[in-house]
């Protein structure tokens, strides 16, 4: 079965409450929208905005469980394989997850995943609290800091530019210019979550 926007909303709010999650999941959704254009998928744009928006919905209830739980969750409801594989492989290498990011899609997902919760911890550390003024000199420096968004493995964001042919850099940099694209929008609906 394929998911409107409306029902992949639906189901990402069924499982997930917390602001942070649900504008980690916005995020990533506008991210992949950005590169399926970039990169030449356009007519599949909503689908790689989908699997963005739906990457982590097992995560904020079952987080040992993570991309496990969330291949259950859409086979009970009836979801294609397409969208399951496709969420669950940017968690490869984590316990019990042996699905390998191979599709352009997939590989920018396990790219940007982290790299995203690293970009936007930079940004709100700036006067601004903004990307659309953030450089990738500014981001390379935090990517450094190992204390800085300790949570954000920079070993996976160094191997999904690896597996994307990219440097580091242009990983960084591209990723910058898709999160700028839906900033606004993005704070808007997180404003009008509560």
């Amino acid at each position: 079965m394929t998911l409107t926007r409306e029902a992949a909303w639906q189901l990402l709010t069924e499982y997930n409450k917390e602001a942070f999650h649900l504008r980690h999941a916005l995020t990533v959704e506008g991210i992949m929208r950005y590169f399926a254009n970039e990169l030449g998928y356009g007519d599949e744009a909503d689908f790689w905005a989908q699997v963005g928006l739906l990457h982590d919905l097992d995560f904020e209830n079952y987080p040992t469980e993570h991309c496990i739980k969330s291949q259950e969750i859409m086979r009970e409801k009836g979801l294609e394989e397409r969208l399951i594989r496709a969420t669950a492989s940017h968690g490869y290498g984590l316990a019990q997850n042996d699905i390998e990011p191979e599709h352009q899609m997939e590989k920018v997902l396990f790219a940007i995943d982290e790299l995203s919760g690293l970009i936007g911890a930079a940004a709100i550390m700036r006067p601004s609290k903004s990307v659309m003024d953030l450089e990738l000199k500014s981001v390379k420096k935090k990517f450094k800091d190992k204390k800085f968004a300790a949570g954000c493995s920079r070993e996976v964001i160094t191997l999904g530019a690896e597996r994307l042919g990219w440097t580091v850099d242009e990983l960084i940099e591209k990723t910058i210019l898709a999160m700028r694209v839906d900033e606004e929008a993005i704070n808007k609906a997180c404003a009008e979550l509560g």
